[in-house]
């Protein structure tokens, strides 16, 4: 992994876990040094792919534990104890991102980083493994493969490509406030989320009827989905329910062509 300079194994084996260690001044995790910066640089390609932003989510499936990224380890004075088995998981806390200062280097699987896949690092989530990550803020949720360690920036509970965090929609601001819950494949997901399509927030109930009205005229096939609540303090307007990702997004799509509006994917 990218942070693990000074790491030192607890298992006592003799043989380490494929890690390519960074230079020392490496840091602990990407954030910007101000507005619309990055940390030493570590942000997109001049030219990221056109695409980035359409990743689809990583697709759970069954896979061995990797045989010595999920060993105790050690980083900057902490010890880590992975999870030996997948098992439910959840937390929430701040996720970062890390770029290209790390595109094409080794992760603690052995697997080359590619900031343009829907990865992320986490301390001890077992490698590989699959867990969603919703933007509590903005309610926007992906699925990434867990294929790293990291990051060790206290208060830190998640770290993930690039282009993972575009689709969350926290590239500019570095970090932002996740839920994480694991995805254990083969098996019934814990909570019966279903994902939909915000159209817009308001303080007063009467704006979001009032776009639902116009919608309603505008969006054809997709007035009986259209739908205003409460939540939190702010009513919210939403099309759906969509089973998955790959139903939502075209739709979101449709609509931000059509209306000049920018939707977002949210779970419920």
């Amino acid at each position: 992994m990218k942070r693990l300079a000074f790491l030192v194994l607890l298992a006592g084996c003799s043989s380490a876990p494929p890690y390519e260690a960074p230079p020392a001044d490496a840091p602990p995790a990407a954030e910007p040094r101000s507005k619309g910066g990055y940390y030493k640089d570590d942000g997109p390609h001049e030219n990221p792919p056109a695409n980035a932003a359409q990743v689809p989510d990583a697709e759970p499936r069954a896979e061995p534990l990797h045989r010595y990224a999920n060993r105790p380890y050690s980083v900057f004075g902490r010890d880590y104890q992975p999870l030996a088995r997948l098992q439910p998981f959840r937390q929430r806390g701040l996720a970062s991102w890390y770029g290209k200062r790390f595109h094409g280097k080794k992760t603690a699987s052995g697997e080359t980083y590619d900031m343009y896949a829907m990865t992320a690092a986490h301390p001890t989530l077992p490698i590989p493994s699959y867990v969603r990550v919703t933007h509590v803020g903005s309610g926007r949720s992906v699925v990434v493969r867990v294929n790293d360690r990291g990051p060790f920036h206290p208060g830190r509970v998640i770290d993930l490509s690039y282009a993972a965090a575009l689709r969350l929609g926290f590239i500019q601001a570095g970090h932002a406030e996740v839920e994480l819950e694991s995805i254990l494949p083969g098996e019934p997901q814990p909570q019966a989320a279903s994902l939909y399509v915000q159209l817009g927030a308001f303080s007063s109930r009467e704006n979001a009827e009032s776009l639902r009205a116009r919608l309603a005229q505008e969006l054809a096939g997709l007035q009986d989905r259209l739908e205003v609540l409460l939540a939190g303090n702010l009513w919210r307007l939403h099309v759906g329910p969509y089973g998955s990702a790959e139903a939502a997004r075209p739709v979101a799509e449709r609509i931000e062509a059509q209306l000049k509006l920018r939707p977002l994917i949210i779970v419920r």
